[in-house]
């Protein structure tokens, strides 16, 4: 088993990653003295394919819990769900030395955090997550919100897990597209602070392609690294912390756009990712052969990077409900090389509307050097 310490003072906790290791979670529980309650958010899906092993832990260490199930849609992520799980927290009796455990994809992820961090003002939480995307991104760093219908994830809190649980078994059940929306966020960490590793993803598109073992370790591992150095560096995002943000402007208003049916969050990322390397090549920041080497790597792992039929205009007003957005203004993240970006407030509103309607448009127009 590998681990990863995010280190963060008295909110410290370790990444652990391997295989065959969610037994091990009722353990960690009650050698943490914390009430021996635990409210288990999870979607139906999950719970059948690997809840026997987690709660086969849980009992063996005579946790006592209660398993509250979501529906498996981004659109569950609202107060409305919240609401339901509070109900089932006063219920079952949680008190604040008790522990919320998140099992499941991002969507769990986010909803039981912000459970956890709102309920008696912030109860101990446990991140389980099952998805490729929620083990190299969303369940690491405390970021916990519910969507709204005017935005995406715009209410919500930090709130940092006490410990993180990656078992590599989970990505064996996962479907093709879940892997590749994953993908999106992994290849992100390579385009913003690790160019060698975004050489990895290059030089082992294979074999992360047919979930090999160890080379999913090693992915997994080497991003929540990454993005662990980052929240230690900006724990509540104040600046250095806005660079995990590249791609996710115009993700998240494709995804309002389309109502979050049509893409996976990593796909929108993806897509995203594009039109901001597309954006940096055009305002001189970086070559047309980084944004090359991107858009080509992600066709590699079969990725969507255009959003053909979108409507550009309303993909372009949409990016200013951002929660990223201050003062009426998106703070963009941009390439400057592979490994390196930068934030910017100056980004000219023809610029992004070019690249909007190219990406919009039905063929996928290459950049000019």
């Amino acid at each position: 088993m590998e681990k990863v310490l995010v280190n963060l003072g008295a909110a410290s906790y370790e990444i652990f990653i391997g295989e065959n290791i969610l037994s091990g979670v009722g353990k960690f529980i009650a050698d943490k003295k914390f009430t021996a309650k635990a409210l288990l958010v999870t979607q139906e899906k999950i719970f059948d394919m690997h809840g026997k092993t987690l709660t086969a832990g849980l009992d063996a260490a005579n946790i006592d819990f209660t398993v509250a199930t979501i529906p498996d849609s981004e659109t569950s992520k609202n107060l409305r769900e919240a609401e339901k799980l509070f109900t089932r927290a006063i219920e079952f009796g949680l008190d604040r030395k008790s522990v919320v455990i998140a099992f499941g994809g991002g969507v769990v992820g986010d909803l039981a955090g912000f459970v956890a961090a709102t309920f008696l003002r912030g109860v101990n939480l446990i991140q389980i997550p099952t998805t490729l995307l929620a083990q190299v991104d969303s369940s690491v760093g405390g970021k916990t919100a519910v969507n709204h219908a005017l935005g995406k994830n715009l209410i919500g809190a930090f709130h940092q897990p006490r410990a993180v649980f990656i078992d590599l078994n989970c990505l064996s059940t996962l479907p093709e597209r879940e892997i590749k929306s994953g993908l999106g966020e992994v290849v992100k960490y390579g385009v913003i602070s690790d160019e060698k590793f975004f050489a990895y993803l290059e030089n082992n598109v294979d074999k992360i392609r047919r979930r090999d073992v160890e080379t999913l370790a090693h992915i997994v591992k080497r991003s929540c690294e990454l993005k662990a150095s980052v929240v230690v560096a900006d724990e509540r995002e104040s600046g250095l912390r806005r660079i995990l943000n590249f791609g996710h402007t115009t993700a998240h208003a494709v995804e309002e756009q389309t109502h979050y049916e049509k893409f996976r969050h990593g796909e929108a990322v993806a897509i995203g990712m594009v039109a901001a390397a597309r954006i940096s090549h055009e305002l001189g920041k970086t070559t047309s052969a980084n944004v090359i080497r991107l858009e080509n790597l992600l066709r590699r792992f079969d990725m969507m990077t255009t959003c053909a039929g979108l409507d550009a205009d309303k993909l372009y007003r949409v990016t200013f409900r951002d929660k990223k957005a201050v003062g009426g203004v998106v703070n963009w993240v941009l390439m400057r090389d592979l490994g390196d970006v930068e934030i910017s407030r100056d980004v000219p509103e023809r610029v992004v509307k070019k690249i909007f309607g190219e990406l919009c448009l039905n063929e996928d127009l290459q950049p000019k050097s």
